[in-house]
């Protein structure tokens, strides 16, 4: 479940929709089909005596979604500290069992099913998901298949099947949601399965980013009163006739409970990525390759433009196309091809959503001149991508200590006491190499390991093993297990610490 408070966005654990029409309970197509009834059901104008008959009609389509998933954790809670050795030594790991509830709707006869990804997607780095259980309202429960899932706009699609067609609901148009209309959201609010609550749309086109904590890709919601909880993940936000125009996601709060302000993912935004995921096409997103900030008073006051108009570049990122654009530190993007930069249209919502290849002009300001250049934009990393190139930034004086292993990314080398990852274009230019270095990265260091004695930190780059090139952490982990097959305590890397040459260091292996 995400939580917002202050600048902090928060996720719900919860489901998803779409408007509900099949043939299974009877009245599901006259919700979708019978305009005339549906008009009887919940008037268009002013407010309904009653959201029981639209939800009767609705209800069946809207699911309750649990997982099962497998934790590996350390059973010597000394690990990664010199007193390791004294509860049975650093490598000693046990397994346990985690669970998550959320909500979904089935969008097709046939069984497909949309709910939010940070429902199905395990929160911790370490668990394995093993099992999606999809329960109707009946009680019925089906094991589900994850068909697709995107992590940048948090949505999943599964697949459950049966002899007979389920109900479902369809996606309507967001677009034309208006702030005060009538809403209904149905979820699984603290496992209390098929909960319908009521309210309005109070805000469109509302990003979280307006917090303070920036916008991403997708950061553009329909705000709602209407009382969304943690397990109303994924489920479906209705307006009056029974279209899905929201796919419930975060609450702003700053207890954990629903205050009133919740926000839910537009259909608008929702309905095509859904088609691309079952049909297992790739999601590409535009890039621009800039760290950017929203415009304040401060900002704005000193650079002379309104307070709710661009954004301004913090860095530009080498060989990205920002900088094939020309774009510099200190500029201001002001519009997108004709796009307005705004809070509710963010930079990053505008170049998220072009084509990568599309050459398109930048209306900036530099030095209080307006000027045009023109960008060709690249592809959007992956969120893992993004996040591997945000931990190599350099640390200012004073910031934290590197994180050690298991509170990074990447995988766990225990053998040597580090934590790596497999190096990327992005990354290798991050650490100021060249596009082409392959190896692995290392994002966290024990530093009671060999390996932390002998100098590799956070950014070291780990070229080859006993000789061995490594592409993948599992190279690795081979020549380990070889050497130790061996009866070698040690093996030699090749490692290339950033601004360095690459070096050859004799790293011990940890005892089993």
């Amino acid at each position: 479940m995400r939580y917002s408070y202050a600048i902090t966005a928060a996720l719900l654990s919860g489901g998803a929709a779409i408007s509900l029409i099949t043939g299974y309970p009877a009245g599901a197509q006259v919700a979708q089909n019978d305009e005339q009834n549906m008009s009887r059901v919940a008037p268009r104008a002013g407010a309904p005596e009653s959201f029981a008959d639209l939800t009767e009609q609705l209800q069946p389509a809207v699911v309750n979604i649990s997982t099962r998933q497998r934790v590996i954790v350390q059973a010597n809670p000394f690990a990664g500290t010199p007193f390791a050795d004294l509860f049975g030594g650093p490598g000693q790991t046990t397994t346990r069992e985690a669970q998550s509830l959320g909500s979904g709707f089935i969008i097709s006869a046939d069984g497909y099913v949309v709910t939010n990804n940070h429902v199905i997607a395990p929160p911790d780095t370490r668990a394995q998901l093993e099992e999606v259980t999809v329960t109707l309202p009946d009680g019925t429960e089906y094991s589900a298949e994850v068909v697709g899932k995107d992590v940048e706009s948090d949505l999943a699609v599964l697949k459950i099947t049966r002899d007979r067609p389920f109900p479902f609901v369809r996606f309507g148009d967001s677009t034309a949601a208006r702030v005060g209309d009538w809403v209904i959201a149905i979820g699984n609010p603290f496992g209390l399965g098929g909960t319908v609550t009521s309210g309005i749309v109070s805000a469109v086109l509302r990003s979280t980013g307006m917090a303070g904590a920036g916008g991403g890709a997708y950061d553009r919601y329909i705000q709602t009163d209407a009382s969304i909880n943690r397990g109303n993940s994924g489920g479906p936000l209705f307006d009056m006739q029974g279209n899905v125009i929201g796919i419930n996601n975060a609450i702003f709060s700053p207890s954990g409970g629903s205050v009133g302000i919740g926000f839910a993912i537009p259909a608008e935004i929702a309905a095509p990525l859904v088609q691309k995921l079952i049909k297992g096409e790739e999601i590409r997103r535009g890039y621009l390759g800039v760290q950017i900030q929203p415009m304040n008073d401060d900002l704005a006051a000193a650079l002379g433009v309104p307070a709710n108009r661009g954004e301004f570049v913090q860095s530009v990122q080498p060989g990205e196309a920002a900088e094939r654009a020309g774009l510099k530190p200190g500029d201001v993007v002001l519009s997108v091809n004709g796009q307005e930069v705004t809070p509710e249209q963010t930079l990053s919502y505008i170049v998220a959503n072009i084509e990568p290849g599309t050459r398109v002009p930048l209306e900036i300001l530099r030095g209080g001149r307006r000027q045009t250049v023109q960008a060709t934009i690249g592809q959007r990393p992956s969120p893992e991508e993004l996040a591997a190139t945000r931990q190599f930034d350099a640390q200012p004086e004073g910031s934290e200590a590197p994180p050690t292993p298991g509170q990074a990314s990447g995988s766990v080398v225990a053998d040597l006491g580090i934590q790596a990852i497999p190096i990327t274009p992005v990354i290798a230019r991050q650490l100021g190499l060249s596009d082409n270095v392959r190896g692995l990265v290392v994002t966290a260091v024990d530093p009671s390991s060999d390996a932390g004695s002998k100098g590799l930190g956070r950014g070291t780059v780990i070229l080859s093993a006993n000789g061995r090139e490594l592409t993948q952490v599992s190279d690795l982990e081979a020549v380990i297990r070889a050497a130790r097959a061996e009866g070698r305590s040690a093996v030699l890397l090749r490692v290339q610490a950033r601004g360095g040459p690459p070096i050859l260091i004799p790293v011990r292996l940890r005892q089993s």
